[in-house]
């Protein structure tokens, strides 16, 4: 699977997350791979929500968002998140308040794991975010949640 995400908006999120940790690019493409896996789960449930209401587009609603969200807050651009919705799922529409829905999750997904890493660059005594920092957050995060 190669990555839609551009890693420049994710070396962003990390960034704002990071203080004044440096940030490698192996951190930004490990966490966009992650981005992307997460959104491609995420429209893949939204498309059987959709199957199960008989429609054939994606909605917000599908994703549980506040549609009210402004795309133009957002650090993710919308074009990559609507490609990355389309990944696992084929003859299906994505709405517009679908990809800013679905934006906006992958967003505060990446910013979760962005702080968590940062944590962990900080507990390493290390002044640089790496991507076994945002490997390591995965490993913990299924062991508690």
């Amino acid at each position: 699977m190669s990555v839609e995400l551009p890693f420049a908006p994710v070396d962003t999120i990390i960034r704002r997350n990071a203080g004044n940790l440096r940030v490698s690019a192996e951190a930004a493409e490990e966490l966009a791979r992650r981005i992307q896996r997460r959104g491609a789960t995420l429209a893949a449930e939204a498309a059987e929500q959709a199957t199960a209401d008989g429609r054939k587009t994606l909605m917000a609603a599908d994703f549980d968002v506040d549609t009210d969200r402004d795309k133009d807050g957002l650090a993710l651009p919308i074009a990559p998140v609507d490609r990355i919705a389309r990944l696992d799922i084929d003859d299906y529409r994505v709405s517009m308040d679908a990809r800013v829905a679905l934006a906006t999750v992958l967003e505060s997904f990446a910013d979760d794991a962005a702080a968590a890493a940062a944590y962990l660059a900080r507990h390493a005594d290390r002044r640089t975010v790496k991507a076994e920092d945002v490997e390591a957050y995965f490993e913990l995060r299924q062991y508690f949640g």
